[in-house]
């Protein structure tokens, strides 16, 4: 299944994205691993036709499903145990990460440094066949600046079935499938959300391509996140 999002006013939606395409990384683009992709070009506004693409259906499955949402964090509550209610007694809470301001993308590889660029997770290393299913990661951005979070359209089992057209059932499918994808030509457009401190979004992001960005920001932007089996709806919506 494609990029849905769930959300109840369009204009809302809008007012928050922007759209725009990827590219793979050059040879001198050293910050990046080799074949990383990262946004191309400029972002521009949504377009009706752009909301209506990523509308999420009437019964979706909520593993499948974004949503852009208010996290209810009180100042003193302890981030391990901010979950606790939404209903999955064994979400994990996986820390934070801080972003430098300015980046067009934040997550590095740990053992070298270098961004990795949009990019899957995986967490759950889930075979082609349940890569639907897999938990989805809950996201508070901390502040004190404002991020986005970058989705792209289209899905990791499309990309793993174009990629390897003859064995993607057996396969698991992983960032480098997406990599050769775009390599080989292939367009993938991508959606970027406005996220202000205390404002978060439930994705799944080992189904979808994403990462985080400070692009055009001026202050740093830290960033909590936890995984887990969260039904649609179980945060108030920003959408």
């Amino acid at each position: 299944m494609p990029l849905h999002i769930a959300y109840g006013d369009p204009s809302a939606l809008r007012a928050r994205c922007e759209i725009a395409t990827v590219r793979t990384t050059r040879p001198e683009e050293t910050a990046y691993e080799p074949g990383a992709i990262i946004p191309a070009g400029q972002w521009r506004p949504m377009t009706k036709v752009d909301v209506k693409a990523v509308s999420a259906p009437r019964r979706p499955l909520d593993s499948t499903l974004v949503e852009i949402v208010r996290p209810t964090y009180q100042v003193g509550l302890l981030l391990e145990d901010l979950t606790g209610p939404l209903g999955d007694p064994d979400a994990v809470y996986l820390g934070q990460a801080l972003a430098k301001p300015g980046m067009t993308t934040t997550t590095d590889n740990y053992e070298d440094g270098r961004l990795i660029g949009l990019h899957l997770d995986n967490w759950d290393k889930l075979q082609y066949t349940d890569k639907h299913t897999g938990r989805r990661r809950l996201c508070l951005n901390l502040g004190p600046g404002t991020r986005y979070i970058i989705f792209g359209t289209i899905d990791a089992q499309a990309v793993c079935r174009a990629v390897h057209p003859n064995d993607h059932a057996d396969r698991f499918p992983h960032t480098q499938d997406y990599r050769d994808y775009v390599a080989s030509g292939r367009p993938i457009r991508i959606i970027r959300t406005r996220l202000a401190p205390g404002e978060g979004y439930v994705a799944p992001t080992e189904y979808l391509l994403h990462d985080g960005s400070t692009e055009a920001q001026d202050r740093p932007s830290a960033a909590a996140f936890w995984l887990g089996q969260w039904p649609r709806g179980i945060l108030p919506s920003l959408t």
